[in-house]
């Protein structure tokens, strides 16, 4: 496989340089658990692939045969590789966001977890991956995982999930469930299981077919993190996304951005009839709720007197497969508070 972009720059290092040495003497060799079962299964799913060749992020990313070595990068890019059942195919993990369902547990755990935040190069390469998968943009950094075009000059594919594009042209605007499919579709073709991801589409368009939408207009704040500064849900991200698919009207829907930082005082102005919480291990919905009611001013608002809470764990947050079931749970979250 390869993939092309503007900037090429080396990787250093004589550590990275074995690694890469090791990559070449095993190929596209599988996992490690079983070598001939992986070497007779990738034959068999190469001999039906069709290469495939994506404008990804403003990245040209061709694959001539199905990754047998991926590394996936943030919550979004492991659950999504999960849900399609290329648990596999993983050699390596990084980022994770928090707790995958426990639907996918037991396979999450069965792959080396190779950092808490974005694996250096060196961790990178030490697994040999042949793919990395990541969530952001950013992921992919010389002080990160590398860069993507010295990546490529090491044959290993680089894809970033299109929903987290930011290059002009590029980036959704807005994003919408049909892109997130398309997504779906898309990294599914990389791996020639198109199939599976027309079963998690059809599947989730009958979750959201099904949500009903409250009987009267009701706001919302989609509050993700910050204390003196909110950092809330804009207008043309995932926040909106989910907030328009499961009916209620986000108070920040005019600003033209994923995310924005705002002001309490915005807040309190808008008085939203419910405020949605990012559940995140470094800072949780409780903490969020304690210190909405001890300020003053928060303190204030109809949805912290009445406590109309809803929340959303972080993995589920950003763009990924977990959204139309963050939907759901936010559909009913809120009917068990007007019940």
């Amino acid at each position: 496989m390869r993939s092309t972009t503007r900037t090429r720059r080396l990787l250093a290092a004589a550590p990275v340089a074995l690694a890469v040495a090791a990559l070449s003497a095993c190929g596209s060799g599988g996992t490690g658990t079983d070598a001939g079962t992986d070497a007779a299964t990738a034959g068999a799913s190469s001999s039906a692939f069709e290469p495939v060749t994506l404008d990804n992020c403003g990245t040209e990313v061709t694959v001539d045969s199905p990754p047998e070595r991926v590394v996936a990068i943030k919550s979004t890019s492991i659950e999504m590789l999960l849900a399609l059942g290329l648990e596999d195919r993983m050699v390596g993990t990084a980022f994770a966001d928090g707790p995958v369902p426990d639907a996918w547990a037991d396979a999450y755990d069965a792959v080396p977890v190779l950092s808490d935040k974005v694996p250096g190069q060196e961790a990178l390469l030490a697994v040999q991956p042949d793919f990395v998968y990541a969530g952001w943009e950013s992921n992919f950094s010389d002080d990160g995982a590398g860069e993507r075009g010295a990546l490529q000059d090491l044959g290993i594919g680089t894809y970033v999930s299109p929903a987290a594009c930011k290059e002009e042209g590029y980036m959704p605007d807005p994003l919408t469930f049909d892109g997130l499919f398309d997504e779906m579709r898309e990294i599914a073709s990389v791996f020639g299981v198109e199939d599976r991801a027309e079963e998690i589409v059809a599947e989730q368009e009958e979750l959201l077919a099904a949500v009903e939408p409250p009987a009267e207009e009701t706001t919302a704040l989609w509050y993700s993190s910050g204390t003196d500064t909110p950092y809330v849900g804009a207008g043309i991200g995932a926040p909106q996304m989910m907030l328009d698919a499961a009916g209620l009207t986000n108070i920040f829907a005019d600003v033209h951005d994923t995310w924005t930082s705002a002001g309490w005082e915005q807040v309190v102005a808008a008085d939203p009839d419910v405020i949605v919480l990012v559940d995140a291990t470094w800072n949780t919905a409780g903490s969020k709720i304690e210190m909405l009611e001890a300020n003053p001013a928060t303190s204030r608002l109809t949805a912290v007197q009445e406590h109309r809470y809803l929340t959303v764990p972080f993995p589920a947050a950003e763009a990924g497969v977990r959204n139309a079931q963050a939907v759901v749970d936010l559909s009913e979250q809120l009917a068990a508070l007007d019940g």
